[in-house]
């Protein structure tokens, strides 16, 4: 593990050294016994299993190609709430707000997160809101942290995984991220790219009520995208994930983008997007669940589970050779979530 006596941009990328952070400082100080690192915590209270999330917005630009902080503050949050099979009911909502902000600008945000979270189908029902001197922070920051009910039939945690599961993803990479990119580089491209950020709990309500326990993991492709997620998962389950490099859902023009940038495609946010492992024998109905849905419509397979013992991700050429997919490390993108 690398040793830094001050806190980098990379400790906060959602790769290898946010990892080290969280293993190094928190866990030995805050873990509960049995405690797992997943998108929410599952805490049961009266026998009722409930999900529960926080997490801190720190975009820039504020504004983007189909988003802005506020819908991206409530779809993270209501996301990171479904990934563990539950319903998302309840947000709370902190915003630290520089001196001097635009108050139309703050009115903007606030009106995308009401539609937002009508939109998801919860309730902002508490918060909080500081106001800080000029130069403190970029503009504004938010966080939101979310509650919801897991649904009786839901069995989602990576230790479920089986060799022989399929990953399926409802859409393109890394739309969110490029799209952000774009916007702060002021890039003018043929086609403009689109954030996808969305809430994902009616899809994932879905995937739960026709599959139930064979759904046995999902999570969304934030900071560090399909690469950090599918070595997040490899790492809890101990196990061998193979994605094919032909099946990797990429636009042309993102994909154009990422070249030019010099970005990996596969470490770049996305934010309306979940990586589902579902048991091999469930994977054509599953693939038929994630297609009816408006955010699944170009749902594919992104590889499968290939042996249990060891956490390796890898990917599979046209070739048939393979090459591994490691855990990004050090700064990725500034400020895409």
């Amino acid at each position: 593990m690398e040793n830094h006596d001050s806190i980098t941009l990379g400790h906060g990328a959602g790769g290898l050294l946010s990892q080290q952070l969280i293993k190094q400082e928190f866990l030995p100080l805050l873990a509960q016994a049995g405690q797992s690192l997943n998108d929410a915590a599952v805490i049961t209270v009266n026998g009722i299993k409930l999900a529960f999330s926080t997490d801190s917005f720190t975009v820039s630009p504020l504004f983007f190609p189909g988003g802005d902080i506020g819908s991206l503050a409530v779809h993270g949050t209501v996301n990171d709430v479904a990934m563990m099979g539950a319903e998302p009911r309840f947000l709370s909502l902190a915003l630290i707000v520089e001196e001097g902000f635009p108050r139309d600008d703050l009115h903007r945000i606030t009106t995308s997160i009401q539609q937002a979270a009508e939109r998801a189908g919860v309730q902002v029902v508490t918060g909080d809101t500081k106001v800080v001197e000029r130069g403190s922070v970029d503009g504004l920051f938010i966080n939101t942290s979310g509650i919801g009910v897991v649904y009786e039939q839901a069995e989602v945690d990576p230790r479920r995984i089986q060799v022989g599961d399929v990953i399926r993803i409802n859409g393109t990479i890394p739309d969110h991220g490029v799209a952000v990119m774009c916007a702060r580089e002021e890039l003018e491209i043929a086609g403009e790219v689109t954030s996808d950020s969305a809430p994902l709990a009616g899809l994932v309500k879905e995937m739960i009520a026709a599959l139930g326990p064979q759904v046995h993991a999902l999570r969304d492709p934030t900071r560090g995208g399909v690469a950090a997620t599918l070595n997040e998962i490899a790492q809890q389950s101990q196990i061998t994930a193979e994605i094919r490099q032909e099946a990797l859902p990429i636009k042309p023009q993102v994909a154009g983008i990422c070249e030019i940038l010099g970005l990996d495609p596969l470490q770049v946010a996305c934010e309306g997007k979940v990586v589902a492992f579902v048991a091999a024998d469930a994977a054509d109905e599953a693939l038929a669940v994630m297609k009816s849905s408006p955010l699944g419509e170009e749902s594919s397979i992104l590889g499968e589970v290939v042996a249990a013992g060891s956490a390796q991700v890898r990917l599979r050429t046209p070739l048939g050779t393979t090459r591994i997919i490691d855990m990004p490390s050090g700064e990725l993108l500034p400020r895409i979530c």
